[in-house]
């Protein structure tokens, strides 16, 4: 009896076992960001891409210290498997962090520890989604949450949002369209502080709107907070967790604040949600990882952490205003977002021009930016772009404009001569602001 030979679907496809996978496969697809990386990492490019903080702001001795006094007083444990729930240190630390947000009730106990808070996203969706349930996320949305979301089969599905963020009619909207179908509304994901890709922030009224619309419908809500403490004039509110222990599970990282190279981010969340946590953490890893939550946790007992976060602000604020100004100067025909906070601004194109067609054009001309696809489930976004203002230095991000406009400008006068070929709407003024006054 011969040996049967895997088959590549009729010819069609080079891989030997295309058949075999799992049909949830179908939504693992290339991050347009990560996609990114390889040309955006040319030195000769300037990338206002991806949100890759500015690392080199942190100083080598902080975490020099950090590192070594966890050697030497917690080597043997670091070294060592974990508990699912991660270290006690650390969990003690991070209520520390939650505090600046508002969250004031928790304890140790209520929070898991995991590997990045993308790993959280892909916890909590695989506890709560069965395929064809509905995932209701802001319009636009963190392009890392909707490839986790479409991989566990669930059914995205956009609600809109106006300078304040979410539109409190809009998602009641979407609840109860989705109720109507017959679908079941497992969660609303939602970034309030410094938005990404947006950078706009939900003010306090906002969340309790939107707070007090879920608990009516009784609809989870996820709430990603990566920038929240990075704010460069005043503070975000408090967080949506700060007002609701029940209804919301809070998101927080140290990617962000710390390095993202550490992989540390963890959840706040009911008794019950909790222990399924950890119970699908150790399913999948066993423990994050033990040394770098000690590691962290040494940084913020002994490092001066708030202060470092305080740099960082005054770092990105200088970086924001390069931005600002350079597209006030290069680019006044253009409509963006004037973010308080975090690493994005939201750019609208005028009608006519797709951001992810002249994609290839902007590299050529040695600039990067994210195409405004990447942050829709639904193909929307190719008349927006998002600009990135975290890892260049001031006089990059002045460059990295002044090319991007020489791309948009060639790309409008083309239209003008040959007319709309790409069949773009109009120009979309929930986010518009005019170019600020920064005399």
């Amino acid at each position: 009896m011969s040996e049967q030979q895997p088959t590549a679907s009729s010819g069609r496809n080079l891989d030997p076992w295309y058949s075999n996978y799992a049909r949830r496969t179908a939504g693992l697809t290339v991050s347009e960001v990560r996609a990114l990386f390889a040309v955006a990492s040319r030195p000769e490019v300037v990338s206002l891409a991806g949100g890759s903080p500015y690392v080199a702001g942190l100083p080598e001795d902080l975490i020099r210290s950090a590192f070594d006094r966890m050697l030497r007083e917690h080597g043997a444990e670091a070294l060592q498997y974990g508990g699912g729930q991660g270290i006690p240190q650390l969990r003690e630390r991070i209520l520390d962090l939650m505090a600046i947000e508002g969250i004031t009730d928790a304890s140790a106990d209520d929070v898991v520890t995991t590997t990045g808070s993308q790993h959280a996203i892909d916890l909590i969706t695989k506890l709560f989604i069965d395929p064809g349930d509905v995932i209701l996320v802001e319009s636009p949305t963190y392009v890392g949450a909707l490839g986790t979301f479409k991989s566990y089969e669930a059914d995205v599905r956009h609600v809109e949002m106006d300078a304040d963020g979410l539109d409190p009619a809009a998602l009641t909207e979407a609840i109860h369209k989705a109720r109507a179908e017959g679908k079941q509304v497992k969660f609303l994901y939602t970034v309030p502080n410094f938005n990404n890709p947006t950078g706009v922030t939900m003010p306090m009224s906002r969340r309790r709107e939107i707070l007090d619309l879920c608990i009516r419908e009784d609809v989870l809500i996820l709430e990603d907070n990566p920038y929240g403490l990075l704010y460069f004039e005043e503070p975000a509110p408090n967080a949506l967790r700060s007002l609701d222990a029940e209804h919301v599970l809070y998101m927080g990282s140290f990617s962000k604040i710390l390095s993202p190279g550490v992989r540390v981010g963890f959840v706040l969340a009911p008794h019950g949600v909790r222990e399924k946590l950890i119970l699908a953490v150790e399913s999948s890893i066993l423990s994050p990882s033990t040394f770098n939550q000690w590691l962290v946790a040494e940084y913020l007992d002994t490092a001066d952490w708030r202060g470092q976060i305080d740099t960082y602000r005054g770092i990105y604020r200088e970086r924001r205003d390069a931005m600002l100004q350079a597209l006030e100067e290069y680019l006044p025909q253009l409509s963006w977002t004037v973010p308080s906070g975090g690493f994005f601004t939201w750019v609208q194109l005028p009608p006519g021009l797709d951001s992810k067609q002249m994609l290839p054009r902007a590299t050529t001309e040695l600039v990067a930016y994210t195409p405004g696809t990447g942050f829709y489930a639904d193909g929307r976004g190719h008349d927006k772009m998002r600009l990135s203002f975290c890892l260049p230095e001031p006089d990059r991000i002045r460059l990295g404009v002044r090319r991007l406009a020489n791309v948009i400008n060639n790309e409008l006068e083309l239209l003008e001569t040959f007319g709309d070929v790409t069949g773009a709407g109009e120009i979309d003024q929930r986010f518009s602001s005019a170019p600020p006054d920064l005399q």
